[in-house]
């Protein structure tokens, strides 16, 4: 038998306030723009004086008089004006303004606009040379369809009876494989060379095959990728030795034509108009020996709550008298009244956040943005920044996960700046970073013909103190996509 009971719980739960700060916080500066352009849409209370080119007007009921008030609140119940506060938002200009301490930037440099160059795209490209070709009508509707179904890479990798399929469906036109076969060897001599190949051997034959056969290295090349490309990719150098006769002076020639070919042909024609844009979130200089840390002005924009709308809701609040409309009316402009200040606060909220935890980082790793040494880079995680700070270690996550800070030797991700504690020999503890900068070193300075093994490697971290694992070596290698030992080997 069901029984209903009483149960009390205590949660928590965040504000909608709360939602919004971590919701800001977490999106960089390249996008804050553009979130805050849409909170602008949304909320006409909410106003940007940057993009306003006049005054905007101060009230609507101004032309109102008396009576006509009166007549328009009559005959309604009395309203508690306790419900509203208004002096909370009749301040003077200046508190309702929120704008950045550091330069905004030059007005005309943003006005500026990147020209982008006419260039044709790789299709448009094998289309232009298929127009020149002398075909018959039924040719060149294959050859449209070979040019389109090509990949970005260049590559024919879908299956010629699945075109003489699609060519009969879609375009009612009957071909052969012989038909469609005798075509692709037509684009396949189109610029540039390779493209229209159906796998990565085909590819690098195509390319060799444009050169000079007769010359012995192209010749031994065209003999190695078609014969022994699997022992090629995996450097089996020795073995190729073996096979083609070759010693290793006349091998390394051979190994170094092949490695001029592209392997995407595809991506020498391709126009790319969307490129990654990254805007820092924060710049270092170092003034004389002393770091000096600002904040990008775009985080800091000038925002204010709309007078107009401060201006209608102090309009209802000197009326004696108001009706069920206007009520709703008031209802409304209080609720975009209250989301324009959150927002507001919530902005200054996250510059405040941003400045604190970036301040914190700079100090915890001084040294390092002196010298930008990546040896003088200290163990640090998110918990030493969290207890730094005051705050929670979900708060410093969202901020080092998506900005970007802007220094004398490079931009880099704050993410990038945290790092394990390994403990040496004398029981120090240093960052894995200065262990993968010395793993970098020793990769670097080898001997290619001898590259060093994960196990030397290893070793040699062991004479310089760092009792470190082979697996564990083999883990920050990978992290640096760096390949083993004999994917690096070199004649």
């Amino acid at each position: 038998m069901l029984k209903q009971h009483l149960q009390q719980k205590l949660l928590q739960k965040l504000s909608p306030q709360q939602i919004q700060f971590i919701k800001l916080l977490q999106v960089p500066t390249v996008a804050l723009d553009t979130r805050i352009k849409e909170e602008l849409e949304d909320n006409p209370a909410l106003e940007d004086p940057s993009l306003m080119t006049s005054e905007s007007p101060v009230g609507e009921y101004d032309d109102l008089n008396d009576a006509d008030q009166q007549a328009d609140f009559s005959g309604e119940d009395e309203y508690n004006n306790d419900e509203f506060n208004v002096s909370d938002y009749l301040q003077d200009d200046t508190d309702q303004n929120y704008g950045s301490n550091y330069g905004s930037g030059d007005d005309d440099e943003e006005k500026k606009e990147t020209p982008i160059a006419i260039e044709s795209t790789f299709f448009e490209s094998l289309q232009e040379q298929l127009d020149l070709v002398p075909l018959s009508d039924t040719d060149f509707i294959i050859g449209k369809q070979i040019i389109g179904s090509l990949d970005d890479d260049g590559y024919l990798r879908r299956p010629i009876t699945s075109m003489i399929d699609d060519l009969a469906f879609s375009q009612n036109v009957m071909v052969e494989e012989e038909d469609v076969l005798e075509i692709l060897k037509v684009i396949q001599a189109f610029d540039p060379p390779g493209i229209a190949a159906r796998d990565l051997q085909e590819c690098l034959t195509l390319q060799l095959r444009r050169k000079d056969l007769g010359n012995p290295v192209i010749k031994q090349a065209v003999n190695i990728v078609e014969n022994y490309l699997d022992e090629f990719t995996k450097k089996h150098y020795d073995k190729l030795e073996k096979v083609t006769g070759l010693n290793a002076e006349d091998l390394k020639e051979v190994v170094a034509e092949i490695l001029k070919l592209n392997p995407k042909p595809g991506d020498a024609n391709q126009v790319t108009t969307k490129q990654l844009q990254i805007i820092p979130d924060f710049h270092i200089s170092n003034n004389e020996g002393v770091l000096v840390l600002t904040l990008n002005a775009k985080n800091a924009p000038e925002l204010r709550v709309s007078r107009s709308y401060m201006e209608m809701f102090d309009h209802y609040d000197k009326a004696s008298h108001k009706d069920k409309k206007l009520k709703e009316a008031v209802q409304f402009v209080k609720q975009k009244l209250d989301s324009a200040k959150w927002f507001i606060d919530a902005i200054k909220q996250r510059q405040q956040t941003l400045l604190k935890t970036m301040n914190a980082i700079m100090h915890y790793q001084y040294e390092y943005f002196l010298t930008a040494d990546e040896r003088k880079l200290k163990p640090m995680i998110l918990k030493d920044i969290a207890d730094k700070i005051g705050m929670d270690i979900s708060t410093v996550s969202r901020v080092a996960n998506s900005k970007y800070v802007q220094t004398e030797f490079g931009t880099f991700l704050l993410k990038s700046f945290f790092s394990e504690a390994i403990q040496t020999e004398t029981g120090e503890e240093v960052s894995n970073k200065e262990v993968k900068k010395i793993l970098e070193d020793c990769i670097s300075n080898e001997d290619k013909r001898k590259p060093l093994a994960d196990e030397k490697l290893t070793d040699i971290l062991k004479e310089r103190g760092y009792n470190i694992a082979r697996r564990t070596v083999a883990k920050y290698r990978e992290q640096m996509n760096i390949p083993v030992a004999r994917l690096r080997k070199e004649l």
